[in-house]
């Protein structure tokens, strides 16, 4: 996969008389001439980055350490945390050096480098969440059982904006990328609608009100958190080209890679009574251990 970005990268660039030469640096696009917007932008996603790896840290620690929670459902959420924390630290850092840096260039094997990675945490938090939901599933109704001037359009290496930079002919890119979005989110999310379609129709021929409504507030934190990172994914990868515009694919760039991040242990953690009793008892420990 890190091989076929290099080679996606390696398109002649119509900026060198010399056809021979390809791209060995690209540059991102400054997010404002202001220094004051940069740093204002720069303290934003700096909060809600360490939020994100505070909130994701302590909600992995607290499962690890809490022997009651060591269930299924609990090792998925454990590992989605794991995943947000990867997911975020292949984007924001340097993301965060550029706006507070002269520093705008990535090399082009450091490029393919955050594209493997944030692609790889990417496609392994859709197929968790899909996991998540067949859990929930099993659960409730199984309850047995990828150069113009090198400037990417962007503020990390992603498919589009590096496949736009390309001299040449990308159709049969774009069409690979489409496909490759269709079967790793479409597909993982028509799993996650079976799943809540059996769910909804087990819930409702529960007889007890309440156990309609324990059964529904299990998957309401997961639901949310699909809702949140699919909703973004899907308008950036599946809607038709000509929609695309820089200034709202780099807002929606911003909301899945830092804001679905923070907000999911925050989302876990105030709807889930076991998850806050855990958080409790992990930072027990800590201040014990902290004053012993």
């Amino acid at each position: 996969l890190c091989l076929s970005f290099i080679q996606i990268m390696s398109f002649n660039c119509s900026l060198w008389q010399d056809n021979s030469m390809s791209v060995k640096h690209f540059a991102f696009v400054k997010f404002s001439e202001a220094t004051e917007q940069c740093f204002l932008l720069f303290s934003f996603i700096l909060f809600m980055f360490l939020a994100s790896l505070t909130g994701n840290a302590l909600i992995a620690l607290a499962i690890w350490t809490n022997p009651a929670l060591h269930t299924p459902m609990y090792f998925f959420l454990a590992n989605l945390s794991l995943l947000e924390i990867g997911y975020t630290c292949s984007v924001i850092p340097k993301m965060l050096q550029r706006l507070v840096s002269e520093a705008r260039g990535i090399s082009r094997e450091g490029c393919a480098t955050q594209m493997f990675f944030f692609t790889l945490f990417g496609i392994s938090e859709c197929c968790l969440l899909a996991a998540m939901a067949f859990d929930r599933y099993t659960a409730i109704c199984s309850p047995l059982h990828y150069c113009g001037p090198c400037e990417i359009a962007r503020f990390f290496c992603d498919l589009p904006p590096i496949l736009a930079l390309a001299c040449g002919n990308t159709s049969h890119n774009e069409a690979a990328v489409f496909v490759a979005a269709i079967l790793c989110i479409s597909s993982p999310f028509l799993l996650i609608i079976a799943s809540y379609g059996r769910i909804l129709a087990a819930v409702l021929v529960m007889p007890s009100p309440e156990g309609r409504h324990k059964a529904l507030s299990t998957c309401s934190s997961h639901l949310l958190v699909v809702t949140l990172f699919y909703g973004s994914g899907s308008v950036t990868y599946l809607r038709p080209k000509a929609s695309h515009s820089p200034g709202v694919d780099k807002l929606l760039a911003l909301f899945y890679t830092v804001v679905t991040s923070m907000l999911n242990p925050i989302i876990y953690s105030l709807r889930n009574k076991e998850v806050k009793t855990a958080l409790r008892r992990t930072l027990g420990k800590k201040n014990v251990l902290t004053h012993g």
